[in-house]
């Protein structure tokens, strides 16, 4: 069980800022396959991945790092300066 957290735009699609998620993906992008495959909200905050950034226990990570031990996946666009 992993907690996913949805920030900005990814939370508005998919309309939660948070849930536990009983998983059996090996990777984020397993997550996101099994998220995707539940309901189309899923399926389009997910659908355009360049746009979007992964933190696994709050530190930056790639779409295929594995989820072994992670407890807290979370999902949000590209920060910016100003």
């Amino acid at each position: 069980m992993v907690e996913v957290l949805y920030f900005a735009w990814v939370r508005e699609r998919i309309g939660l800022p948070r849930e536990k998620v009983q998983t059996e993906a090996d990777t984020v992008a397993g997550l996101i396959a099994e998220l995707t495959a539940r309901e189309d909200r899923y399926a389009l905050a997910f659908a355009d991945l360049a746009s979007l950034r992964v933190a696994l226990d709050q530190e930056l990570a790639d779409f295929d790092a594995p989820l072994a031990g992670v407890r807290e996946v979370a999902f949000f666009p590209p920060m910016t300066g100003g």
